[in-house]
């Protein structure tokens, strides 16, 4: 489930959870490819121009997990990304 995001013109900040039954990969390979196909499938105009040889996501992503840290310490960190972006 996607808590928080913030959209930058070239990548994505994602606040996530996900199932303890899940593994960190998993869950953004699904999150990935569902989004891809819903994405491609509204605009096909897209597909076909070969948007990136085809996948519209890079195959790399950076994660990391809480810890220590509380949930609203990251959220006000997406907040300012979002703030420094427009400035």
């Amino acid at each position: 489930m996607i808590e928080k995001l913030a959209v930058m013109p070239d990548h994505v900040h994602l606040l996530l959870s996900f199932p303890p039954s899940k593994t960190p990969t998993s869950a953004i390979k699904a999150l990935k490819g569902q989004n891809a196909q819903l994405f491609l499938a509204n605009h096909p105009e897209i597909r076909k121009k070969q948007y990136r040889d085809g996948l519209l996501w890079s195959t790399s992503y950076y994660m990391s997990t809480l810890g220590d840290m509380r949930q609203g310490i990251v959220e006000k960190y997406l907040e300012n990304q979002r703030y420094n972006a427009k400035k």
